[in-house]
């Protein structure tokens, strides 16, 4: 990673951005090997979650021929990410961002995407739209809830209490979805446990993470998942109470080997791969990428040594479906956890459906609010 400051240089930023829109310089910039992609994190790179699968991807396209990789650590989603972005482009030659935060969409990425045509920004997360978002702007994200309907399946197999836990960070569809899957995936197999949740407010509040994690096992929460950026603290505060947890984003494996069944992990990878080769081979920016397990985009952790039998044969057999697109995940009848009914009886909801990414109701067995 580059240790110079891009926020720093709002002067060169500022000339250099503007000489970027003459023709001699982006024909120059164009002729440029390797290419430069420029990776940015809201948090630090080896945060056991969100940062450091997104690093383990740039170290992976370090990797590629004829490509530079340029990273930025703890970006704030204010208009910091906007001065970092920039100084990629301005100062490194980056043509291919990756931003890798939810809050840098809107407004920040969407700002600077027509400043420069040339420069291709990859998001994780947004909801890229045809004909409201520039061309040189996409989105990439994964089917993780599959993931973590699997890992409701094995902690609804391995709580003693009927009580499992979600700690999250913030409300946002993505967050909504990862807690219904973990639950439904729960009451499939019993269907009167509950999952209780508490929302921290940010993707990376320590300090609240620990206060959540011990008040859900106070509460007699047995089997901790989480989405937050780093898992680290919600894992280490709940093994330390001899709780279990199946884990998200990457493993934690070895923070808690004791207490770690599996988890849910992505492998980013596969979409910066798909970006990245867009790019070198100059075919248009893809816009919208998502995946699942079938696609590579996302993977769960091996079990661990005491996951039992029963429970390691009903997780597989339902992951062999979902990789045979022959099981589905959200499906009617399905209430919300007021008793209103989110799903009509006879209706299933694919992978794919755009409504699954603007969901805005926790289901029925949650316990919690938002």
């Amino acid at each position: 990673m580059t240790t110079f400051n891009r926020r720093d240089s709002l002067k060169t930023i500022a000339a250099l951005g503007a000489a970027s829109t003459l023709g001699g310089l982006g024909n120059l910039a164009r002729a440029q090997t390797p290419l430069t992609i420029g990776v940015i994190y809201v948090g630090p790179r080896d945060d056991y979650g969100y940062n450091q699968s997104q690093a383990a991807a740039a170290a992976e396209a370090k990797k590629m021929p004829g490509i530079k990789v340029v990273e930025e650590e703890n970006v704030p989603e204010t208009s910091a990410v906007q001065k970092t972005m920039t100084g990629m482009i301005a100062q490194d030659g980056a043509k291919l961002l990756f931003p890798t935060s939810y809050g840098y969409f809107d407004p920040h990425i969407l700002a600077l995407a027509p400043k420069y045509p040339d420069v291709r920004f990859s998001h994780c997360g947004g909801m890229w739209t045809e004909g409201k978002h520039p061309k040189n702007v996409g989105s990439f994200f994964g089917y993780i809830d599959e993931c973590q309907f699997l890992n409701g399946v094995i902690a609804c197999h391995m709580s003693k209490s009927g009580k499992i836990a979600f700690v999250a960070a913030k409300p946002i569809p993505q967050v909504l979805r990862n807690i219904n899957a973990f639950t439904l995936g729960a009451r499939s197999v019993k269907p009167g446990i509950t999952c209780s949740v508490i929302f921290t407010g940010d993707w990376s509040m320590a300090v609240k993470e620990a206060e959540a994690t011990n008040s859900l096992a106070d509460q007699g929460c047995d089997v901790f998942t989480m989405h937050v950026d780093g898992p680290k603290v919600i894992v280490e505060t709940a093994a330390k109470r001899g709780k279990m947890v199946c884990g998200y984003h990457a493993s934690q494996a070895k923070l808690a080997p004791n207490a770690y069944l599996t988890g849910a992990e992505w492998n980013w990878f596969t979409a910066y791969k798909t970006a990245i080769d867009a790019a070198q081979s100059g075919k248009p920016h893809p816009n919208f990428l998502r995946g699942g397990l079938k696609d590579g985009y996302v993977k769960t952790s091996p079990y661990g040594a005491m996951v039992t039998d029963a429970a390691k044969k009903q997780a597989d057999g339902i992951k062999a479906q979902m990789v045979g697109d022959k099981f589905d995940i959200f499906k009617g009848p399905l209430k919300d956890n007021k008793g209103k009914e989110v799903i009509a009886a006879g209706k299933v909801l694919k992978q794919t459906d755009p409504v699954l990414e603007s969901m805005n109701y926790l289901v029925e067995g949650v316990q919690g609010s938002f």
